[in-house]
């Protein structure tokens, strides 16, 4: 048996054992079943949430797909403006020196902090939404790009201009492969935050969506349906950021670490 297929049935088995340890405890009454109810009764809401739909008639589905459009929405806007931003700071020391308190106080704003006044402006619709998803990616985006561009190692840049690489040129040939590895890293980071702007976002003005969906089941006393929404979530979140990590082995693959390599 080889060591990954190994780690594939150790984890499989500690899993399911914690399943059946978490199903007999609440069976037994050692756990009270509306705070930690049984897998097996997880497993029936989620069934009801994909048959019947809570509130009814809103399916999983349909709060699957108006939470991924939001966050899609918002995280490509805040990509499209971190990273031309992001290279002309990273680019320009004087910007970088300017700008640099700035990004140090709105990264350092709590997004959800900024709700009440983003009502205020824009009303509790989608805009409300995307802008606050968009605000909190962007913080992050930014910074990892600039960084990026920032510490780009000057030997490389001073390589290209000896060989007459110039102007355009140079960010598309030498800068942007070389700052590529922290801009994936920022853009994983700026994922996680907009699965965690989300959840608060979508708790006012909306039923649907899956922060809608566990604001409901926790005003109906629904424990089983606040975790599915939760587990949804969790596993939205990782195929995204695992699509993102693929992208980067494909396009980034002089990044590969030593651990890549030998596995």
């Amino acid at each position: 048996m080889s060591e990954q297929l190994k780690r594939i049935v150790y984890t499989a088995a500690v899993f399911i054992s914690l399943l059946l340890a978490w199903e007999y405890a609440t069976t037994n009454g050692y756990l009270k079943p509306y705070r930690f109810p049984a897998p097996s009764q997880i497993a029936k809401g989620f069934v009801e949430l994909s048959v019947v739909g809570f509130p009814r008639g809103l399916t999983i589905w349909v709060h699957v797909q108006t939470t991924v459009e939001r966050i899609a929405q918002g995280y490509i806007a805040a990509i499209l403006l971190a990273i031309p931003l992001g290279f002309l700071i990273g680019r320009v020391p004087i910007l970088e020196k300017l700008t640099n308190p700035l990004i140090v106080f709105g990264r350092s704003i709590a997004t959800l902090s900024l709700l009440p006044l983003v009502i205020v402006w824009f009303g509790t619709g989608e805009l409300t939404k995307v802008i606050l998803i968009a605000y909190g990616c962007f913080w992050t985006m930014i910074s990892n790009v600039i960084a990026g561009v920032k510490y780009v190692d000057k030997g490389l840049i001073n390589a290209a201009r000896v060989f007459g690489v110039k102007g355009a040129a140079l960010y598309w040939t030498v800068i942007l492969p070389a700052a590529l590895p922290r801009i994936f890293a920022g853009a994983r980071m700026a994922l996680g935050v907009g699965f965690m702007v989300i959840v608060g976002a979508e708790m006012i003005g909306t039923i649907e969506g899956l922060g809608a969906l566990i604001m409901e089941a926790r005003t109906f006393y629904r424990s089983e349906v606040t975790i599915v929404g939760m587990l949804i979530i969790g596993v939205i979140g990782f195929l995204i950021s695992s699509g993102l990590a693929r992208m980067e082995k494909v396009l980034v693959p002089w990044d590969t670490g030593l651990e890549d390599v030998r596995r």
